[in-house]
């Protein structure tokens, strides 16, 4: 979806859940979706928003737009987000084919968050609205399946390994710490911003000297991605101490 007609919507339901009252909330976001309607939100006159995938891990969230009456601390999202379970029989299906069976029963992509994968069974996150629908899938690939429904918070979380790196920098600038994060020379690392192959925050950047901080993610395409964790201190020579935690 295009920035600003995602935004055109976030706008509409922002303004419906004003008139009514009543907890409005968009389909599942990308991250760079998400990024783009949390920096309009935190903007927008009177905007309470609060992001929630069914989990903590989720990469994809749906936005919920509360009425003023309602803290954002006591809102639970759980009441609105669903999730089932896909046991696959003699086989051991991806992320890719539990996706593509999911989206071949019709179902939009924005009605599905994210799909946790763990040998044979996955974990997918969704709307109310079409997790029977959704719970009548019989098929992944080649694999028979089994769907059961059950809440986000019975969820496991994913074992997902970070790897932590620390590296220098004469200055924060993007060619730097892409360089720095991925092992590359700051050529190399300004040759991958320039083909659009790195994002911040998933939201490409071409520049060079884009001023990094702490807490970006940076991703680099064919490399992975990772957190800027700290920034500070200074070596001798006077260059920024940077860690990191790369994605593995």
């Amino acid at each position: 979806m295009e920035n600003h007609e995602l935004l055109r919507r976030a706008e509409d339901l922002r303004e419906r859940c004003e008139r009514s009252g009543t907890v409005t909330h968009t389909g599942f976001l990308t991250p760079a979706e998400r990024f783009a309607v949390e920096t309009w939100a935190r903007r927008a006159p009177d905007c309470s928003a609060v992001f929630d995938g069914g989990r903590p891990d989720c990469e994809r969230t749906v936005c919920f737009f509360l009425p003023e009456y309602l803290d954002p601390e006591a809102f639970d999202a759980s009441e609105y987000l669903c999730a089932i379970r896909l046991t696959a029989h003699f086989g051991t299906p991806g992320h890719r084919d539990y996706l593509g069976a999911l989206l071949g029963m019709g179902i939009g992509r924005e009605w599905l968050g994210d799909i946790w994968v763990a040998e044979n069974v996955a974990y997918v996150f969704c709307l109310p609205s079409v997790q029977r629908h959704l719970l009548s899938i019989e098929k992944v690939g080649r694999c028979g399946v089994t769907a059961e429904a059950l809440p986000p918070a019975s969820v496991p979380a994913p074992e997902r390994k970070r790897r932590q790196k620390s590296f220098s920098v004469q200055t924060l600038r993007l060619d730097a710490v892409v360089g720095g994060m991925f092992n590359l020379s700051r050529t190399e690392a300004a040759r991958q911003i320039s083909a659009g192959n790195v994002s911040v925050n998933y939201q490409e950047s071409l520049k060079t000297d884009f001023a990094v901080k702490d807490g970006d993610i940076v991703s680099l395409r064919g490399a992975g991605k990772g957190r800027i964790t700290g920034t500070g201190g200074t070596s001798r020579k006077g260059r920024l101490f940077v860690s990191a935690e790369i994605y593995q």
